[in-house]
């Protein structure tokens, strides 16, 4: 999401975090992939790999046959010889068996995440989750929970801080995932997050929550216990407090320090903009 929002930006292309959602619904997952699924990438190649893919959704209407490519020719040009469809497998699905009917990176928007945030959401067992926060201002520090044994089933684990500014550079949230799930928490536990996800994340996660903890979105007004609900089939995140008591938080919250004050990271964290448009740097330059 962050990649082709900051690319689309360069390139003067209209894309908004909304047309994802958009394309979701409409482009099925093909591919029964770990680390939601039961194969790997071996596996995808050795029964047609990425253009296999690229040529079912090409004949199902969903790619741009004429859009050029890096070769110079076209991308139906590129796939002619690919075949209409791989040789029976369980690895890619056909069209009208898929193993999700809509995509699995899905917007989910509250008064939790107003500009949105971003839920993979194949191969999730529970889909909805509603629970108390446990709250921590780093990587880190909520790694060290979890591996102390203090996170519990129906925990909804907020790690704040680390988006584009709070980061800065929006780290990748792996550890504590995989520590989530090493713990035997995987289907049991929430994970929200102003930072980001690798593709090997697995379980209820909720990354890009914007505006970011730096800038004051309401992810910085979290306590623990609050109760927060999670729900990828609403497309929603919630903090379940009213309306009254974040206003007066909001009226106490001050911005933390910023990590870096010189140097490149310095000068990123002052200029870079929302994950929700892409952490680019150059919104307020011309």
């Amino acid at each position: 999401m962050l990649h082709f929002l900051a690319i689309a930006h360069a390139a003067n292309v209209p894309l908004t975090i909304d047309d994802f959602e958009t394309i979701r619904q409409r482009v099925p997952v093909l591919c029964d992939l770990k680390p939601s699924g039961r194969f790997v990438t071996t596996d995808l190649h050795a029964v047609g790999g990425i253009p296999q893919v690229m040529k079912i959704l090409l004949n199902a209407g969903l790619l741009h046959g004429d859009t050029p490519t890096i070769s110079g020719e076209t991308l139906a040009q590129t796939l002619v010889n690919v075949p209409d469809a791989p040789a029976p497998n369980e690895v890619i699905r056909p069209i009208d068996r898929p193993v999700y009917a809509q995509g699995h990176l899905a917007i989910l928007k509250g008064n939790l995440a107003p500009e949105g945030a971003v839920a993979k959401i194949s191969g999730v067992k529970r889909p909805q989750l509603e629970g108390p926060a446990r709250v921590f201002e780093s990587e880190e520090e909520c790694l060290e929970a979890i591996l102390a044994g203090k996170i519990q089933a129906g925990d909804v684990v907020v790690v704040r801080y680390e988006g584009p500014k709070g980061g800065p550079g929006m780290r990748e949230m792996l550890a504590p995932t995989s520590a989530i799930v090493g713990a035997g928490l995987g289907d049991q536990v929430g994970l929200i997050t102003d930072g980001r996800f690798s593709g090997g994340t697995y379980g209820l996660v909720v990354g890009h929550v914007a505006p970011e903890a730096a800038v004051g979105g309401p992810i910085a007004l979290v306590q623990e216990g609050d109760r927060i609900r999670i729900d990828a089939h609403t497309r929603s995140l919630e903090l379940l407090v009213p309306a009254e008591e974040l206003a007066a938080r909001r009226a106490r919250w001050q911005p933390r320090p910023p990590r870096y004050t010189k140097g490149i990271l310095g000068k990123y964290a002052k200029l870079v903009a929302s994950s929700s448009l892409g952490a680019v740097t150059d919104l307020n330059l011309f």
